[in-house]
């Protein structure tokens, strides 16, 4: 109720201004001009923690698919972690866990099941996935597994879908013959809803076979890709109209020790040919989400790839370092420079190169002849700025800038908004000339609102700057409004931010690694927290061209006031004026807005306000806590607006095209 009476008192404020003839644009206000800002401003960065991939964004229902979990991962775990021996049906024999003649050497372990007597229903294997396997009535999945018969005879096969009763939810039947690996797949109907089914895979007969990648993924991924993303996690970040998408990492990139470093090569290909390994979030990474998928995605979703590999050394707090002052980082050693840094070239020809290419010729043998247009590449996390970093990072971005001085390098300035790491950063950029290099935050809300003049002394002479991650420390309104004000001086500084996306991006419940986060979810449900609104406002509504001295708040406000944030954008696509009004603060705002620079002027336009009590948080209670809301307003040449305390209102002005600057 207390949210409706104040989006209805929103709505009287701002509707309250009479119409207006259309008339035609001007000169601009007090002789101020348009600027020309990042058409990159605002964009998203997904890491692999908090089970983002497996478990998350990557569709694949089953865990631990091909049997390399392992302490390493986690203290719990073994090659059978989330998995059972089944035997329900009075049936018994041998399972062992063997790595003798695998699928492919890259994942070495696969099980072997001697089925004695196979009993009443069969011997096999139960998987749990994820906690518990969501699935829908109505719906099917595609199951798969390769499988090794060591008997003459052919084995009689069932694979099921189960409650935690045993109920059948939907199975599939089919023969396995013959020694040597192959591939099996299966198509599952669904007839029941269930949030926490198993997978049940069954040998019917005596024998024995190896069993290795087992897999199950619905038929409906995002976009349909058959290795694919979860549909509706995938569309809650497609929503946003990210301009970019930073991957696979973080932390994750640089890794926990050189040999945990990520390695691009190791992801891409068929899934049973690829590298799992240790996630440095102490879990496990199947990279069946690898390369080839993110840049597919970031395709699919129209954001611009940006990858980012490590500068050579392995993250500072490896080893758990980050308590005795983070002395962990450790080089590649310079004998194997040569080669890695080979492998940060062939990147980029596996993204741009033509299909007929070395690396060129495997992105079009995995189905995208075409180039994925990779224009940015991110290079070191966060790194702690050493001799050892220097020399590696060096070595890196000579050879690319040399090869391919069209790729704009992303340099990294250490953890912090300041302090050592950072000064170093800067000054290794602006001897090497970097293009962009790439700053962290995560801050108190306060802080974002006394630094909103941050970029304003900036050098446009230097590097270009991009935010590739920040937040402030909680997903309350308050949270996301401050935010709001910070993001609306960086449009303001948008000829020298180049990019910006709010960190981290995913998360599912239970498993976090890492709070706050853009995004929750679950197996069954996606939570948007207000932040993510708040970004959403931001992405959807950027601009090309910032127009200062539009709007003018009374009372005193400057435009930097530290609770009060103004902008005014064009978006270049479709000439569209856009007005954003941020408030962290107690009390309302009133203003008006000189719009007779937006061309001609229509006698309306679209209202989004985002406000409420400043501790709600959307959460799995209340996932619907903050929602924008929008409405369509009256327009007149001299605007005059009132917005309420702690809201985030904007305005998009839809002009026809017209009236746009040069």
């Amino acid at each position: 109720m207390i949210r409706r009476l104040i989006f209805v008192s929103i709505l009287l404020l701002c509707c309250s201004v009479l119409r207006a003839q259309k008339h035609v644009i001007s000169k601009p206000v007090n002789g101020t001009k348009p600027k020309q800002i990042s058409p990159d401003l605002f964009g998203i960065f997904f890491e692999d923690l908090s089970y983002a991939a497996d478990g998350g964004l990557y569709a694949e229902l089953v865990q631990n698919r091909s049997f390399e979990y392992n302490p390493a991962d986690n203290a719990n775990w073994n090659p059978l972690t989330a998995w059972k021996y089944q035997t329900d049906g009075f049936g018994y024999g041998t399972i062992s866990v063997e790595s003798a003649t695998p699928v492919y050497p890259n994942n070495p372990h696969y099980i072997m099941l001697n089925v004695e007597d196979e009993g009443q229903k069969g011997v096999g294997l139960e998987n749990s996935g994820f906690d518990g396997i969501p699935v829908k009535a109505g719906k099917s999945y595609r199951f798969s597994v390769f499988l090794n018969v060591m008997s003459a005879q052919s084995l009689p096969v069932s694979v099921a879908l189960v409650d935690r009763k045993g109920k059948e939810l939907g199975s599939s039947a089919f023969a396995a013959a013959g020694k040597g690996w192959k591939k099996y797949t299966e198509q599952i109907n669904v007839n029941f809803d269930n949030d926490s089914a198993k997978l049940v895979l069954l040998v019917k007969s005596k024998g024995k076979v190896g069993i290795d990648m087992v897999s199950l993924f619905p038929t409906e991924t995002f976009k349909n890709r058959e290795n694919g993303m979860r549909a509706d996690l995938a569309q809650v970040v497609a929503n946003l109209k990210p301009k970019f998408m930073r991957f696979p990492g973080g932390c994750l990139t640089h890794g926990d020790g050189v040999a945990n470093i990520y390695r691009w090569k190791n992801t891409i290909g068929p899934v049973e040919q690829r590298v799992d390994q240790r996630n440095i979030w102490n879990y496990h990474q199947s990279v069946g989400l690898g390369y080839f998928e993110y840049f597919q995605f970031c395709e699919d979703i129209g954001a611009k790839p940006v990858p980012v590999l490590a500068a050579g050394v392995s993250c500072q707090n490896s080893g758990g370092t980050w308590k005795i002052g983070s002395t962990g980082q450790k080089g590649i050693p310079m004998d194997e420079m040569k080669a890695y840094v080979q492998d940060v070239l062939d990147l980029i020809e596996y993204a741009n190169g033509p299909a007929t290419s070395a690396w060129g010729a495997k992105r079009a043998a995995a189905g995208h002849p075409a180039s994925f247009n990779l224009e940015y590449l991110g290079i070191g996390n966060e790194d702690k700025i050493t001799g050892l970093f220097e020399e590696r990072f060096r070595m890196i971005y000579d050879a690319v800038h040399k090869a391919h001085p069209e790729i704009k390098i992303i340099g990294t300035v250490g953890p912090s908004p300041n302090g050592e790491d950072f000064d170093k950063g800067w000054k290794l950029a602006d001897q090497l000339a970097v293009g962009i290099v790439d700053e962290h935050y995560y801050e108190k809300p306060q802080w974002f609102l006394k630094n909103t003049t941050r970029y304003d002394a900036y050098n446009r002479q230097r590097s270009k700057v991009y935010i590739g991650e920040y937040a402030s420390w909680g997903n309350k309104l308050f949270n996301a409004l401050c935010e709001a004000v910070y993001m609306i001086n960086l449009e303001r500084n948008g000829d020298v931010v180049k990019m910006a996306s709010y960190a981290p991006l995913i998360a599912r419940i239970g498993h976090t690694s890492w709070n706050p986060n853009l995004i929750y979810f679950n197996g069954t449900h996606v939570f948007p927290t207000v932040n993510y609104y708040v970004q959403q406002q931001f992405t959807a509504n950027a601009g090309r061209e910032y127009l200062p001295g539009v709007i003018k708040l009374k009372g005193n406000k400057a435009v930097n006031d530290t609770t009060a944030g103004v902008s005014c954008v064009r978006d270049a696509a479709t000439g569209d004026i856009i007005l954003k009004i941020a408030n962290a603060g107690n009390a309302s705002l009133s203003g008006t807005a000189d719009l007779t620079r937006v061309g001609i002027l229509p006698d309306s336009a679209t209202l989004t306000t985002i406000t409420g009590d400043i501790q709600a948080e959307n959460n799995v209670s209340t996932p619907e806590a903050i929602l924008p809301k929008s409405s369509v307003i009256s327009l007149q040449k001299n605007w005059s607006f009132a917005v309420p305390a702690y809201s985030l209102s904007v305005v998009r002005i839809n002009t026809g095209g017209a009236g746009q600057t040069k």
